[in-house]
């Protein structure tokens, strides 16, 4: 068929959809806990099981996400209990010996005596925290898998993108891939206290610096795609506008904010982007101008991209604000920095810190707290119609709403919190008499086998998210529209093994883009 012809089509096939239900999402979503359920369960029952295997790896952890958004997308739930089944009936089994506890409940045999720390005092330790780096994994293979697997009929249509207003499974995958990368951006805020009130100018240009390549990678995208005819939603980002110049963009715009953030909680200046970007939207006539106004110069050419830019930033600060929580050894780490720089004095009590055990407990329930605060505010805002009165929408405020922020929030760290509540059931230190009991034992006694946490697998895909997010992006060239289930299931099989085999091999190494 003529190429024009089949680009037309292909536009309609994923256009004018109106979505799902935020619990429908759910459900496929929460496949990925049920994998690391049955992994984890392998894992400290069977003694021959290791995860250290590719092919295992892949049909535990990658498999049942692309059955959950293509075969089972209309029946999540019942995937997620196929999978636990086999979980469950492995807790029957005696646990086995070797097993590895958090590495961020151990304290490191080398830690230096805070009684003897020179000033000033050193970034604290930041140690690997499985929960994010599982969650951080699941969220890319998804995202790469809804990709290529929206060009397939196999693909529910209530999962493609929404037009306007709605939910759906591809409209949580770019506010996601935002929130993780605001959690990843507190890690130098962390390491180095003084980061904050540092000279505003030179921190603007370094993080320009590293943002330029992934400018560049939208650049390249916009040629690829004018350049190959590739059908695009124009009503998504604009004519030129894609996610990688948002991506970018971002975290410039954080840096700028850094001295505010010094005297004000980031999570209050998190949510006041949100209202400010609502308010701008229903207010004072930005959805009109989205919606209608002619495309008539490079930014109403752009528009939707540029609306869409505080939105997301929005999501970017609210993500920081979890990772500011969850990566530091105690949630309460960074709050007592800002009180120190806003007194203009970081004091060994204050850093002291940095040696202490991980306290996973009080980072589950502060990450409860913001569970139910943000789901609460999607509630809320749904409920007195302070969204618009249309409910969830990334398109619309993406045009982007501020049911949308708060959804993207609730979600991530909802899920967070479920990876972080895993780790933590079976792999969390002995209780006191049974430590005693295990140093009481020879040490030619001790496990010598330790099981791999997080999943070898899933480190090599979070190592270099990045590249395998763009491996993601390869497209087929082939007529997906009118492929059948069978090929189409064949299809994303190999291409889903093709991005593990990708990451696996670069597992070694860390790109930096």
């Amino acid at each position: 068929m003529p190429e024009n012809n089949y680009k037309s089509e292909k536009e309609a096939f994923v256009s004018g959809m109106t979505g799902s239900s935020v619990t429908h999402i759910n459900l496929i979503s929460s496949v990925a806990l049920a994998s690391i359920f049955l992994l984890y369960c392998a894992q400290t029952r069977l003694n021959s099981f290791s995860s250290n295997s590719l092919i295992i790896a892949w049909f535990l952890l990658v498999l049942p996400l692309l059955l959950s958004m293509t075969l089972f997308a209309n029946w999540p739930a019942t995937l997620s209990l196929l999978i636990s089944v086999p979980g469950g009936l492995l807790l029957l089994i005696q646990r086995k010996e070797s097993g590895t506890p958090l590495p961020s409940n151990l304290k490191s045999p080398t830690t230096p005596n805070p009684s003897i720390q020179s000033f000033p005092p050193q970034a604290p330790r930041m140690e690997p925290l499985p929960s994010f780096t599982t969650y951080r994994a699941h969220m890319l293979i998804m995202t790469c898998l809804a990709i290529l697997a929206v060009d397939f009929p196999i693909f529910p249509r209530s999962l493609v993108k929404c037009e306007t207003y709605g939910v759906s499974l591809m409209d949580i995958g770019v506010g996601s891939f935002v929130f993780s990368g605001g959690i990843a951006s507190a890690i130098p805020l962390i390491k180095t206290p003084s980061h904050l009130a540092a000279p505003l100018l030179p921190k603007v240009l370094r993080a320009i610096r590293k943002s330029l390549p992934i400018i560049l990678l939208g650049a390249v995208r916009v040629l690829l795609v004018k350049g190959t005819e590739y059908p695009e939603h124009v009503s998504e980002y604009g004519v030129h506008w894609n996610f990688f110049i948002t991506l970018a963009l971002v975290p410039i715009m954080e840096v700028l904010l850094h001295p505010v953030m010094i005297y004000v909680s980031v999570t209050a200046v998190g949510i006041v982007v949100a209202i400010v970007q609502q308010l701008l939207l229903s207010k004072f006539g930005l959805s009109e101008y989205v919606l209608d106004a002619p495309r008539v110069n490079l930014i109403s050419a752009n528009k939707e991209g540029i609306v869409s830019l505080l939105g997301y930033f929005a999501i970017h600060l609210l993500g920081l604000t979890t990772g500011l929580l969850l990566l530091p050894p105690s949630p309460s780490y960074f709050r007592r920095i800002q009180r120190s720089l806003r007194t203009h004095t970081l004091n060994e009590r204050e850093l002291s810190e940095r040696y202490a055990v991980r306290k996973n407990d009080k980072t589950a329930s502060e990450l409860s707290g913001y569970s139910i605060l943000w789901w609460a505010l999607m509630g809320i805002c749904s409920l007195f119609k302070l969204d618009g009165g249309h409910g969830v929408s990334r398109r619309m405020s993406h045009r982007f709403n501020i049911s949308y922020v708060f959804w993207i929030c609730a979600y991530n760290v909802s899920f967070i919190l479920g990876y972080l509540a895993l780790d933590m059931i079976f792999f969390s230190p002995p209780s006191s008499s049974s430590r005693r009991k295990t140093e009481q034992r020879p040490v030619s006694s001790l496990p010598q086998a330790p099981t791999a946490i997080p999943p070898p697998l899933l480190a090599a895909i979070n190592k270099n998210g990045l590249v395998v997010f763009l491996f993601g992006l390869i497209n087929l060239t082939i007529p997906t529209m009118y492929t059948s289930d069978f090929w189409a299931m064949v299809i994303l099989c190999g291409y889903s093994f093709a991005i593990c085999v990708a990451a696996w091999f670069l597992k070694g190494i860390r790109l930096r883009l």
